[in-house]
Parts: C-alpha cells; sequence; structure tokens
C-alpha cells in the first residue's frame, strides 16, 4: 500500500465553520469524482477537534500548532499511483484537485508527503 498524507492547515480568510464545511461537503465529493481516475482505493479527511488535550499533548513535546486536519489517500501499490498520473484524465483531476484546494486550503503551509504503512498492532 502507498498513501499519501497531506497535513492541512486552512487559508487565513476562510472561517473555521466554513472551512470544515468546504472540505468535507464541496471538496471530498470532488475527490470521489475523481476516485477512478486517480487509480485511488481509500480517501479519508481526518478533522481537528477543539479538546483541551490538544494543548496538552503540544505542551508535552513542545511542537508547533496543530493542521486543521489531514488527508490520506491510498493506493494498493506505487505502480497503481503512477498510472493515475499518467492518464489524461488522471492529470486533469490532479489539476483540477490543486484548483480547488486554493478555495479554503493555505497550500504553502501545508506538509505534503508519500508513506508506505507498517502496522505495529
Amino acid at each position: 500500500m502507498l498513501k499519501l498524507v497531506y497535513c492541512v492547515r486552512k487559508r487565513a480568510d476562510v472561517s473555521d465553520q466554513e472551512f470544515y464545511r468546504y472540505w468535507r461537503d464541496e471538496h471530498g465529493p470532488l475527490v470521489r469524482s475523481f476516485q477512478e481516475a486517480m487509480h485511488a482505493d481509500r480517501y479519508v479527511q481526518s478533522h481537528t477537534v477543539d479538546v483541551e488535550t490538544n494543548e496538552l499533548l503540544r505542551a508535552s513535546r513542545g511542537s508547533g500548532p496543530p493542521y486543521e486536519g489531514i488527508t490520506e489517500v491510498w493506493w494498493s501499490s506505487r505502480e497503481e499511483f503512477e498510472a493515475g498520473l499518467a492518464t489524461q484524465q488522471g492529470s486533469a483531476a490532479a489539476t483540477a484537485l490543486l484548483e480547488d484546494e486554493k478555495n479554503f486550503i493555505d497550500t504553502e503551509g501545508c506538509s505534503l508527503f508519500m508513506t508506505e504503512e507498517h502496522e505495529i498492532f
């Protein structure tokens, strides 16, 4: 399994409520519409919740401010990921998603990387 992890920050001019609504109700269905073109197997949004524990966890490690959430997209293999990028439809999907992200995400403040899972338990 190959997984894209996208640590997301919202644009400063977008309210928290609008950010999460747009991400879930507008961007999510857009990603879903491109599932076949991207050859993706799974897409999950994890929205950060405002709980006291967040501050305690950050303080215990001296870490920076939390992201508004993370996106995870899975592919069965590197070959499937590359196949999704290699087609005209896959390329158009990537372009459309990037353009839509500009509506609510501070792309420069985000972190994006590919991972391979190693299940421990």
